[in-house]
């Protein structure tokens, strides 16, 4: 906790934080930004936690990050370090990255590739679903190891997205998302796909304000020049800021993209979950700064290099761009009120070899500088918003209406939640 939240302390019980959340969300105005304390007070960003991050499905991963039985990922949620682990039969799994014995992590890296899951403090083992299969000699007779498993976390895939979900009880239904990202990702076989680059940045700012700044482009002519060589803003024809030159273009695209089978109908699920694929600028077949390839390979089946961008959204912490011969995922995971942990990764065909089929560099130049403009905003913001002069400001319609319905999305989300818990 730093000294900005400790002079802000204000709630005695985290149940005074709660009620006041619950007041201040159903007060709120929908076309302003939050009040302050959402954005800055620590005890509504455990609110935040308990209500999002521990009760919603989580981007993790990718699929061809755990290619084989015993290759595993880890990731922290909040508190929670969580392992994401492919076992022998091939299904993916993920359990919560703590022993049953005094409740050490078990895997501490980031990645990598074991035969059983040995916990490192007194060598507790199990199998790779989770199974206790070792605790010793010195556990006595009626020790049962089968009610020492670890305890599982909910775990689905579709198109080689991995996603995880915290909840004690049932996940909230995700299949109809799910179905048809299965369906829109099959062109890239993300199975056959790999990671060429990954990077971190952590961000001084609330994980709402990382998310708010991504879903407008309100800000791009004026910070984002490299993203904004290649990358039209709109995400629809419909977008009243669209021109018939662009609707034109887009139709162009459409016809070329039935013609190679590749699936562009917009798909929206609520306000958390929406796949768009549209073009690039004329002339331009991928973000990079000349608007050439990244890479000499294509994804999975596809020949037709000007394929756009596939735009993935996913609530509350990943957004992504599937381009014909690259991929690039973001991760969003909240560390404290005013800290956030922003993830990219950069993917490519399997068997594209650095060097040859592509430059690291030049692969990823383009959402480097994008993302380090992006942190710099958010934290200004984050800055802005804990001065005693704000309060929240209005929302273009027509420019911010992401933002709008991302707020939306989340105040819904809570309040929803909270009246679960007291059922």
């Amino acid at each position: 906790m730093n000294e900005f939240d400790l002079l802000n302390l204000k709630y005695l019980h985290q149940e005074d934080a709660r009620q006041d959340m619950s007041r201040i969300l159903r007060e709120r105005s929908h076309n302003l930004s939050l009040p302050q304390p959402l954005y800055n007070d620590p005890f509504l960003f455990r609110v935040d936690m308990e209500e999002v991050f521990m009760k919603e499905w989580l981007f993790v991963g990718m699929t061809c990050e755990v290619p084989t039985p015993g290759a595993y990922i880890t990731v922290e949620v909040g508190q929670n370090p969580v392992l994401v682990v492919r076992d022998r039969d091939g299904e993916v799994r993920a359990f919560h990255n703590v022993c049953r014995h005094r409740g050490s992590r078990i895997c501490t890296g980031k990645k990598g590739k074991v035969a059983t899951l040995a916990c490192p403090y007194h060598q507790w083992t199990y199998d790779l679903k989770g199974n206790l299969i070792f605790a010793g000699s010195d556990m006595g007779e009626s020790f049962d190891k089968g009610a020492h498993g670890l305890k599982p976390a909910h775990c689905k895939t579709a198109g080689g997205f991995i996603y995880v979900c915290l909840a004690e009880g049932e996940a909230p239904e995700i299949d109809p998302y799910l179905e048809a990202l299965a369906a829109y990702m099959e062109p890239y076989d993300m199975e056959n796909a790999k990671v060429a680059a990954e990077s971190t940045l952590e961000e001084n700012a609330n994980w709402k304000l990382v998310i708010e700044n991504n879903r407008e482009c309100y800000h791009c002519s004026g910070s984002h020049p490299e993203l904004l060589r290649t990358l039209l803003e709109w995400d629809d024809t419909t977008d009243p800021r669209a021109t018939p030159e662009f609707r034109a273009h887009c139709q162009r695209q459409a016809d070329e993209w039935d013609r190679e089978g590749i699936p562009h109908k917009h798909m929206e699920f609520g306000l958390q979950n929406r796949i768009v694929r549209m073009p690039l600028k004329e002339g331009t077949q991928a973000m990079t700064m000349d608007g050439k390839p990244g890479c000499s390979k294509t994804m999975g089946r596809i020949r037709n290099r000007e394929l756009g961008s596939m735009r993935i959204l996913h609530l509350p912490n990943s957004w992504n761009h599937m381009q014909s011969d690259h991929a690039i995922v973001f991760q969003v995971l909240p560390i404290s009120a005013q800290k956030t942990l922003v993830t990219t990764k950069w993917l490519v065909h399997k068997d594209a070899v650095e060097g040859e089929d592509y430059d690291i560099e030049r692969l990823r130049h383009v959402w480097d500088q994008t993302n380090k403009q992006d942190r710099e905003l958010a934290e200004q913001n984050q800055r802005g918003i804990n001065s005693l002069a704000y309060q929240p400001g209005p929302y273009s319609e027509t420019y911010e209406f992401g933002v709008i319905n991302f707020l939306d999305w989340y105040g819904d989300t809570v309040l929803n939640n909270m009246t679960k818990d007291k059922l």
